[in-house]
C-alpha cells in the first residue's frame, strides 16, 4: 500500500502468501502478536504458534489512522479502475520518457528504467551523468518531488490517479530550466 495505493510509509501492508505455505510452521516469518494462535495467545507461552492459513502471517493490529486514510485510498482506486489507472500510467509515463528526452537527448540524462511499458510501473530512474544532486535540488526548489538515489539517480513516478499530462508538460519545461544551469 506504501506505493501502489500511495499510503505512505508506516501504512498497512499485505503480502501473498501462496497457499503451500500458509499452514507450513517451519516456514521462516515475522512471528507477530496477531498471527499467534488465538487459543494460546495471551498464556504468554515461550514460542511461536502460528493461526490456521493467512491469519498466522499477520504482524500487528493495526494503526487506526493510517487505516482511515487508507480506506479512503482504496476507495478512490475502486471507483477509478486499476486497468484505467494503469492505461494512463502507462501513457503518461511514456510521455515522461519523450519529454526527458526531446529536452535532453540523452546528453545530460540516460533513462535507465526499461522501456518497455509491460517492463515498468509508473516510475523513470534517470542516471544523471553529471552534477546530479545539484540537478534534483534544482528540480525540488522548483516543486517537483522525486527521490535521490546515490550516486547518481533522480526516480520520478507520475502516478495516475493525481497527475495529469500537464504537470509532466510542466516538468519538462522546468527540467529545461534547470539543465541550462548546471
Amino acid at each position: 500500500t506504501y506505493k501502489y495505493l500511495n499510503s505512505g510509509p508506516g501504512s498497512v501492508a499485505g503480502a501473498f502468501v501462496h497457499e503451500r505455505h500458509a499452514n507450513n510452521p517451519e516456514m521462516p516469518r515475522l512471528a507477530g502478536w496477531w498471527g499467534h494462535d488465538d487459543e494460546s495467545r495471551f498464556k504468554m507461552e515461550k514460542g511461536f504458534i502460528p493461526m490456521h492459513g493467512a491469519d498466522g502471517w499477520q504482524l500487528s493490529n493495526m494503526n487506526i489512522l493510517g487505516t482511515a486514510a487508507h480506506l479512503a485510498s482504496a476507495e478512490l482506486f475502486l471507483e477509478a479502475k486499476i486497468k484505467t489507472l494503469r492505461n494512463k500510467s502507462i501513457r503518461l509515463t511514456g510521455f515522461l520518457n519523450h519529454v526527458i528526452y526531446q529536452i535532453d537527448g540523452g546528453e545530460h540524462i540516460e533513462v535507465i528504467t526499461p522501456q518497455e511499458p509491460d517492463s515498468r510501473g509508473a516510475q523513470l530512474s534517470l542516471l544523471v551523468k553529471k552534477g546530479g544532486k545539484r540537478l534534483f535540488n534544482l528540480l525540488r526548489e522548483e516543486g517537483v518531488i522525486g527521490d535521490w538515489r546515490e550516486p547518481d539517480v533522480i526516480r520520478l513516478a507520475p502516478t495516475p490517479m493525481y497527475n495529469t499530462f500537464m504537470d509532466v508538460y510542466r516538468f519538462g519545461q522546468i527540467l529545461d530550466k534547470a539543465l541550462l544551469i548546471l
